[in-house]
């Protein structure tokens, strides 16, 4: 089962949901906006994505623009930022077993789920 880290707020994460569904694939909602994400489970995502912490920010998000664009943060202070400012974290992110992704575009969701 594909594990969607989701964004309700988020037409990208909304047109996912809707394709896996379309497609008959079985997924679980995680919605991080509700549940944020703990350190832990941060750092084991960014594994399973295999990036560094930086892969995982919204950079053209306003709250990104404002408060840290251009500021030098290590890898464990990101990871506290996003902590608490999920809404500057990519999405949505898909899970499938030690592997995941961040559903865009489309066509590398269809790979994915394919796989």
């Amino acid at each position: 089962m594909i594990k969607v880290l989701h964004n309700n707020m988020c037409s990208k994460s909304r047109a996912i949901l809707e394709h896996l569904d379309e497609n008959n694939v079985p997924f679980e909602i995680i919605d991080f906006m509700e549940t944020p994400l703990t350190e832990l489970e941060l750092k084991t995502l960014l594994k399973k994505l295999n990036t560094d912490v930086q892969g995982l920010i919204r950079k053209n998000d306003r709250l990104y623009q404002e408060r840290y664009m251009g500021k030098d943060f290590s890898e464990d202070e990101w990871i506290k930022i996003l902590v608490e400012n999920p809404s500057l974290i990519q999405r949505p992110i898909l899970v499938k077993g030690s592997v995941a992704m961040v559903g865009r575009p489309i066509e590398n969701v269809r790979f994915f789920i394919e796989k």
